[in-house]
């Protein structure tokens, strides 16, 4: 009886290895990873815009076509394990969301293309030599760190006239430098508060409140965004005027945001991948700067906070949120 049963045990496990994806997936089949630094809740939408650019471009996933996503969710330490395990897949393409990503993707190799679909200032940071002419294997869009950090503080300034000491709530690999120089164009000061996990998120705001903060701003970081709707809630809280990277914070209560536009960044990305699948190389192909950017506002939590938004501003709006 024993033998009868392994034997039958080990002919279903045989079938089983026979019908996985894996080795049902042609000898052409096209690999393509996909690093993100969230998780498929907080992210997930961005790789669904991805997957819209790449239909679009004629190209579809099944059989012929496979993408292998993985999620650090939000521990960044996973990364470069995750880029590892996906060179170890031998993919065609990386897309590596973000800078730690693609710092990840970079480490684990030097020869697989790595697309990314926002970077902040790749050149500053060493991702590519030049916009140009990346002349490595990496290549994408890209955003400057001065640039976000200009819109958020003039939005500041625009909704609360008043305010002189700013806060960054960032991680501690955050450019601050970006945020000094756009401070002082505007004469305001500005001070990082690190924010190294979640758990450090309410003592952050305590310790604002004691330094009698005016206002904060709030970087673009995977770990903050995955805990926007807590953010959001002890800014409005404090009462704390807080402008935001992107309308994700807006969404849930924020008061305002002005960054690019997340998921025509993702799309655009598609384009790059079918040019090297196509033959082109990363380092013939420019990395481009994002071109569309959108505001959003809440005017519920600007009434919370005793603040008239300008009626400029809410005509220039995107999205206002009652």
């Amino acid at each position: 009886m024993w033998t009868i049963t392994r034997v039958t045990s080990l002919a279903a496990m045989l079938l089983l290895t026979a019908t996985t994806p894996a080795a049902a997936q042609p000898a052409g089949t096209i690999r393509i990873g996909y690093l993100s630094p969230g998780s498929t809740i907080t992210h997930g939408a961005f790789l669904d815009a991805f997957r819209q650019g790449l239909s679009e471009l004629g190209r579809v996933e099944g059989p012929e076509l496979v993408i292998e996503s993985r999620w650090a969710e939000g521990k960044l330490d996973r990364l470069p394990g995750l880029a590892a395990e996906l060179v170890s897949l031998k993919v065609n393409i990386i897309v590596a969301a973000g800078n730690p990503a693609v710092q990840a993707s970079r480490q684990a190799t030097s020869t697989i293309p790595i697309i990314t679909p926002i970077v902040a200032d790749p050149v500053a940071t060493g991702v590519v030599t030049n916009l140009a002419q990346p002349e490595g294997n990496v290549t994408g869009l890209s955003v400057t760190a001065r640039d976000l950090a200009e819109r958020q503080l003039n939005m500041l300034k625009d909704v609360a006239p008043t305010v002189t000491r700013i806060a960054l709530l960032a991680t501690p690999a955050a450019r601050l430098p970006s945020w000094k120089e756009a401070a002082n164009a505007l004469g305001l000061q500005i001070q990082l508060v690190p924010i190294r996990e979640p758990s450090e998120i309410a003592n952050a705001f305590t310790e604002m409140t004691k330094e009698r903060i005016d206002a904060i701003a709030v970087s673009v970081e995977t770990i903050l965004y995955m805990n926007r709707a807590r953010i959001t809630e002890l800014a409005l809280r404090n009462r704390l005027p807080a402008a935001y990277p992107v309308k994700g914070y807006v969404e849930v209560g924020g008061l305002l945001s002005s960054g690019v536009f997340l998921p025509d960044l993702y799309r655009r990305a598609a384009a790059y991948v079918d040019r090297i699948l196509k033959g082109a190389k990363p380092a013939e192909l420019p990395v481009q700067t994002a071109m569309r950017f959108e505001l959003a506002i809440n005017l519920k939590t600007a009434k919370a906070l005793g603040l008239t938004i300008p009626p400029e501003m809410l005509t220039q709006a995107d999205q206002v949120a009652q």
